[in-house]
């Protein structure tokens, strides 16, 4: 609470402090659009004095059609509003007094003739942009993006986490969302479907440490990742293919199309990829039982087959000039087919005593869809603005697992009948969310925006779970459960916005309130558990814009993460017969309170002090039987954890045809648990260093090189060793520059796996887990853009009175 109210107070003297310094200033902002109310991204706006048309300042139009001068001196200006292929723009003359923030109405260009020549539009983005609170990963950039899926992008960018979750602030797990939507899925099944989304498809990946107060309220920050729509008129697309080579093959193809009419928008892509990859898992435990020591040692293997479908099909429809409505349908179909193999050696006092073998095989489908109508209206030219979406996600999953364990005693002969073993666990689940949203802007370069969400979901589950007794297999009451988890979520918020001088202030305050029901149903007992609380999460940004090239800024926020549906399922997953895992229907949200520091030079450099404090922290937890010998893997919330950290962004060119990017987070992490989970008080340094050097080989051929280390360090109860990897990649633009063919390395030298060691209360164990999938892998991929790759101006109807709006097109206070 002390931190907390600290970084409040903090954030009210620099708020009081930034009021009194900008009084003095003043700045201009507006809006260019090109038809169909497009951005007119990368249009120049030039601030021209009056009456010598000597230019003042200059700006770039960014992807949502913002430009902002700030720091503007007193007296009449006029605007010169310029865009290749456009007709110039010129306001009428524009007065700028002291201390006020003057607001220009909309601009809308014209093409520079019905007779425009084709032009071609080259994307010139870099990989990393950096805003304070922001940083945008643009795959496109990269020369290997046929490739890679999300996953593959996200394991690359600065700054992320991605391990048992993708986390942005210390390990609490981030908050992803698809064009600004929420996947309604649990991290295990993000990672899934991000890892069949392919990077081709996607226009951009937003990182958000600092969310405004209209995002849902996030402990470990915002992953937003923004599919590719089309701006141009006319019909293009991306066909994609790409074969590898780890242990075993991997394949995937896709295609991603686009047609814009003036009126319509028709997008989508399919994709699909058939992977075949194996893990492996070492594991060493000890256990004391009244000074009998034993000692289980298992070798796991799986071989895992899978074959991922993923498509999106949309529309959008102008209604009018200011209204768009548009329909979103997509999905993700996940086929996997296990081969499991686990020795298990079981030691006396040092001496071998019985080894279990159980071999496995599951077949387990878990599919997505998602529904989702959205209407956007400009309600008038000042930029106010109502949306509303509607979403409905249904997700299915089959899974029927049989398992066969043989049993051998110390000289491996088999001392008893195999037994059998059947693991069924079907579920369902969906959920339905609306959500509206209202934006006003109001004098004096300040806006205010409001809105409100409800999100109902279910989560029915079943496990079956038994011997094979004879000829049939049987319902084991012990294991077998049927359980049902409801959630409903009501939230609100209210944001403003308001820009003093060469300061943004935006503060916020997002309401939720939460009511879940879990029921335990087996067969002779009934369980049910129900929650209902509700919070508050306040949040502020203070941006200091010294000059166009130093940005200074101060976040301060507070949000929650709450559990996984599968980490709160009760039901038993089988490792082998002494090694189980398990959710926790007890389980509680938890809370984080974050404050970051941070400077940013020319939107590429930046750097941040951050702190926050973890009350609640879900990680995992042993529990282990001493006189069975049987140890299951759950979650627990933990205790607190407290984090500072310094965080480092530094892009470097050397020459021309030489260009790095590194990046460094180095923090101290103080674990505390709560009394009943022990006594675990321990502080911990983590560094995790990040680089990519790339280099322009020749016109049409490029070259990057990866590196990722992470010193030993803490998660919970678990210590984990250093890890690292080396990745590589080269690509060439081909078939007149509309294609591209590139080949990339994953972990060249082989070195990815995770190591860590426990020594927590009565548990005493090591696993070594290496994955394939983030294993040394050889791909070569190609691509290749059809259709129209050029933009032309739309048919342009006059109706008299053009030169009579151009002239009304000047300010508004």
């Amino acid at each position: 609470m002390k931190f907390y109210i600290g970084c409040l107070l903090i954030a009210f003297i620099t708020g009081l402090c930034s009021f009194c310094y900008g009084q003095s200033s003043s700045s201009v902002h507006g809006n260019v659009f090109i038809q169909h109310n497009l951005a007119a991204e990368a249009a120049t706006v030039i601030l021209l004095n009056q009456p010598d048309s000597s230019v003042a300042l200059s700006a770039l139009v960014n992807n949502k059609g913002a430009y902002a001068f700030l720091n503007v001196q007193p007296g009449s200006y006029i605007l010169l509003v310029t865009r290749l292929g456009y007709k110039k723009y010129y306001t009428g003359s524009l007065q700028v007094v002291a201390g006020q923030n003057l607001t220009v109405n909309p601009i809308e260009l014209s093409p520079a003739s019905n007779e425009l020549k084709e032009v071609s539009v080259v994307s010139r983005r870099p990989f990393i942009e950096v805003k304070p609170g922001k940083t945008t990963i643009n795959p496109s950039a990269s020369i290997a993006v046929d490739g890679k899926n999300a996953l593959d992008v996200l394991r690359q960018s600065p700054g992320v986490r991605v391990d048992n979750g993708i986390s942005l602030i210390g390990r609490q797990n981030a908050l992803v969302l698809i064009d600004g939507k929420q996947t309604n899925l649990s991290s295990t099944e993000v990672a899934d479907l991000l890892a069949g989304t392919q990077a081709n498809t996607i226009d951009r990946i937003e990182l958000i440490t600092g969310a405004s107060a209209k995002y849902d309220a996030s402990a470990g920050g915002i992953v937003n990742i923004v599919m590719k729509k089309g701006k141009n008129i006319g019909f293009n697309g991306t066909y994609t293919a790409s074969a590898g080579m780890g242990r075993y093959y991997k394949l995937n193809t896709g295609i991603t199309f686009n047609n814009r009419t003036k009126n319509t928008n028709i997008f989508g892509n399919y994709s699909i990829a058939d992977n075949k990859n194996y893990s492996d898992i070492l594991t060493d435990r000890f256990v004391n039982d009244a000074g009998a020591v034993s000692n289980y040692q298992s070798t796991y293997h799986n071989i895992q087959k899978n074959i991922n479908h993923n498509f999106r099909l949309g529309a959008d429809f102008n209604l009018s000039t200011n209204s768009t409505i548009g329909f979103l349908v997509s999905g993700n179909l996940n086929e996997n087919d296990f081969a499991k193999n686990n020795t298990l050696k079981i030691k006396r006092d040092g001496l071998l005593d019985s080894t279990i073998i159980a071999i496995t095989n599951i077949e387990r489908d878990l599919n997505s869809f998602n529904y989702n109508i959205n209407y956007n209206n400009k309600l008038n030219k000042a930029g106010e603005n109502l949306s509303a979406n509607i979403t409905y996600t249904n997700t299915p999953r089959r899974s029927e697992e049989y398992i066969e364990n043989t049993f051998y005693d110390a000289i491996y002969v088999q001392y008893r009948s195999p037994l059998l073993l059947q693991n069924l666990s079907p579920s369902s689940r969906y959920n339905w969310t609306g959500k509206i949203d209202y934006a006003n802007p109001l004098q004096n370069g300040a806006k205010l925006e409001a809105g409100a969400k409800i999100s109902v979901s279910n989560s029915d589950n079943n496990l079956v779970f038994g011997p094979k007794i004879g000829d049939a297999y049987i319902s084991d009451p012990t294991y077998s459960n049927h359980f049902i988890y409801k959630e409903n979520v009501s939230s609100g918020y209210l944001n403003y916005n308001k820009t003093l001088g060469k300061i943004d202030i935006e503060t916020g305050l997002r309401g939720e309130y939460t009511t879940t029901s879990s029921n335990s149903i087996g067969l002779y007992t009934s369980e049910k558990i129900e929650n209902h609380y509700f919070n508050l999460f306040p949040s502020a940004t203070l941006t200091y814009h010294k000059n166009d090239k130093n940005d200074f800024s101060l976040l301060i926020s507070r949000g929650l993460e709450r559990p996984d549906y599968e980490k709160l399922n009760p039901f038993l997953y089988f490792l082998d017969l002494y090694t189980y895992q398990s959710g926790n229907p007890y389980l509680k949200p938890e809370y984080v309170t974050t404050a970051t520091i941070g400077y940013t030079y020319n939107q590429s450099i930046s750097v941040s002090l951050y702190g926050s404090h973890n009350n609640g922290s879900k990680l995992p937890f042993y529990i282990q039987n001493d006189s069975s010998g049987i140890n299951i893997l759950t979650t627990r919330n933990l205790g607190t954890i407290t984090t500072y950290g310094i965080k480092l962004d530094l892009p470097v060119t050397f020459t021309p045809w030489w260009g790095n990017n590194f990046a460094i987070d180095a923090s101290h992490q103080q674990y505390k648990a709560f009394i009943q989970n022990g006594n675990l008080n321990q502080g911990v340094i983590d560094v995790v260093f990040t680089g990519r050097q790339d280099f322009k080989i020749s016109k049409s051929i490029s070259a990057s090189f990866l590196t990722h280390y992470e010193t030993p360090t803490w998660y919970g109860i678990n210590h984990f060793k250093a890890s690292y990897s080396f990745d590589t990649e080269i690509g060439k633009s081909v078939l007149n520059k509309r294609g591209k063919l590139s080949f990339s390395v994953r972990d060249i030298f082989n070195t990815v796996r995770d190591r860590y060691h426990t020594d927590y209360q009565n548990n005493n164990l090591s696993q070594i887990i290496k994955f394939e999938s983030r294993s040394q892998q050889f791909r070569l991929n190609f691509s290749y853009n059809f259709g129209k790759t050029t933009v032309k101006s739309a048919p342009k109807r006059d109706i008299g009175n053009e030169d009579e709006q151009a002239r009304m097109k000047t300010t508004s206070n």
